[in-house]
C-alpha cells in the first residue's frame, strides 16, 4: 500500500506504479467521493467512449407510470 502526503496547498501526487497502473493521464479529471473517514477518487470518463452503451435494450416489460403510482 502506497502513501501519499497532503501538502501545504492541499494537493497530492498519486504514486506513478498507481497512475501506471490505472492509466491516469495529466489533465484527467477525477470526481472525489466521501465514505465516512476515507476518500475515493472516480476517474470521469471520456462522453465519446459510451456512445451505444445502451444499444439493443428494450423498454419491453418496464412498468409504466400508472402501475407504478396507481
Amino acid at each position: 500500500m502506497e502513501t501519499v502526503v497532503l501538502s501545504e496547498k492541499f494537493q497530492i501526487v498519486i504514486p506513478k506504479k498507481t497512475r501506471e497502473g490505472l492509466g491516469l493521464k495529466a489533465g484527467q479529471r477525477l470526481v472525489l467521493i466521501e465514505k465516512g473517514n476515507s476518500v475515493e477518487l472516480v476517474r470521469i470518463g471520456d462522453v465519446k467512449s459510451a456512445i451505444g452503451i445502451a444499444r439493443g435494450v428494450s423498454q419491453k416489460g418496464l412498468r409504466d407510470e400508472s402501475e407504478r403510482f396507481g
